[in-house]
């Protein structure tokens, strides 16, 4: 039996400066994500399409959740193979390319997961980073390769 899980969050442009979309340079790109029982998520179109550099962009929060759902999975993992993680960061990095046509795509996205584990082995920390991709919800629904490039300390 297949599990199903449901997701609802809400959209609200907020960047009408009074005139609507008259034209391209009119109205501003700001808007507020938001969910039940959650904070407000501010954010706008990346700079380079006239959003604000001080709001979250959607490719970003790809990239987090991407980044997100890989810590996530691989913490399972982890501990599913006894391996204990003491600490965990990233640094995602992406390539989107865009289109003549002014649309445009994810190319790839690479996780540079720097992953801390309390003595054992780190060949097979190295190694869950596979099965964690695999079992990560998120990469399995994008069509561009998430390549991952992990370095594991031990304390």
């Amino acid at each position: 039996m297949l599990l199903e899980h449901s997701y609802a969050v809400s959209v609200e442009w907020t960047g009408n400066r009074g005139t609507g979309t008259s034209d391209y340079k009119s109205y501003g790109r700001e808007l507020v994500v938001s969910a039940e029982g959650k904070h407000d998520l501010e954010a706008s179109a990346d700079p380079a399409f006239r959003g604000n550099s001080d709001r979250w962009n959607p490719e970003e929060l790809l990239l987090a959740a991407l980044s997100q759902c890989h810590l996530l999975s691989y913490l399972h993992v982890a501990a599913s193979h006894g391996v204990v993680v003491v600490a965990y960061t990233d640094s995602a990095s992406g390539v989107m390319e865009q289109t003549r046509d002014g649309g445009g795509h994810f190319t790839s996205a690479t996780l540079h997961p720097v992953v801390t584990i309390a003595g054992g082995d780190v060949e097979l920390a190295e190694s869950l980073h596979a099965e964690a991709s695999a079992k990560c919800f998120i990469a399995a629904s994008v069509n561009f390769e998430v390549r991952h490039e992990p370095t594991t300390l031990v304390s």
